[in-house]
């Protein structure tokens, strides 16, 4: 099973580069963050048409996420993220697809830092740390995607010296990422290639994609079950190259 994670950074704007990912990698499940659409404005018939059945959570203009499945609905388990600081905004979803979990986030920003929307980063990961405690404990395969919106460490960014105001990298926020590794959670991308530099993210400023100046934080979690059927893991890198495309790529694994 191929499991997938694109911050389509608009769904409807991106569609055409969507639909092209889909045809040619065929994933089994995907989720999507950032849909910045209304939830009557998904397009859920262009998706039905490449195959896919699909579960969403808009807004208008802003965050949203969605899980799509090849073949099959998701079966819906949760909308919106337990304990969530503030549950107008559209940042979690989570389904059954084919016996595996696989919840769907888009967490905070934070910037700027210090300031509110840092705070609520924070306690928006705490309710995920949360969630999370209760999900690793699942008896069967349980997969956390999506853009954490989290740097893990030096060898995920361009130039770490540059990054060390920023939310992302901010030392309370690479905390929380490392505690829930070590409760058990198993970074897929780092476990299977962890000396290489590999990026998900490329800012459409400063010549970022063409110099290859990214960021790595887009991640698929996975608890104990899912990650002894871990088999592959990789950047779609290419799909960041399309014309109007998203400043993330395509991450994806493959369990057995």
């Amino acid at each position: 099973m191929r499991i997938a994670t694109y911050n389509v950074n608009g769904v409807n704007g991106r569609l055409p580069v969507l639909l092209e990912w889909l045809g040619a990698t065929q994933p089994d499940v995907v989720c999507l963050q950032e849909l910045k659409a209304a939830q009557e404005k998904f397009p859920l018939q262009a998706l039905e048409q490449a195959g896919y059945g699909a579960l969403w959570l808009g807004q208008k203009s802003w965050n949203g996420v969605a899980i799509l499945a090849r073949g099959c609905t998701p079966v819906e388990t949760r909308r919106g993220l337990p304990a969530d600081p503030d549950p107008a905004q559209s940042r979690y979803i989570e389904a059954a697809v084919n016996g595996v979990l696989v919840g769907c986030l888009y967490l905070p920003n934070g910037n700027p830092r210090p300031g509110p929307k840092f705070d609520y980063k924070l306690a928006w990961i705490e309710a995920l740390e949360a969630l999370a405690a209760d999900l690793f404990a699942v008896d069967g395969p349980v997969v956390l995607a999506g853009d954490y919106n989290i740097i893990p460490g030096d060898a995920d960014v361009y130039k770490p010296e540059r990054w060390v105001d920023d939310a992302l990298f901010a030392p309370e926020v690479k905390a929380a990422y490392e505690r829930l590794l070590g409760s058990g959670w198993t970074d897929a991308l780092r476990a299977l290639h962890p000396d290489e530099r590999v990026f998900t993210f490329w800012d459409y400023f400063r010549n970022a994609w063409p110099r290859d100046t990214g960021l790595r934080i887009d991640h698929l979690l996975l608890n104990e079950p899912a990650a002894k059927r871990l088999r592959s893991a990789g950047v779609d890198r290419s799909v960041r190259a399309m014309e109007k495309t998203s400043d993330h790529a395509p991450v994806w694994i493959e369990i057995a």
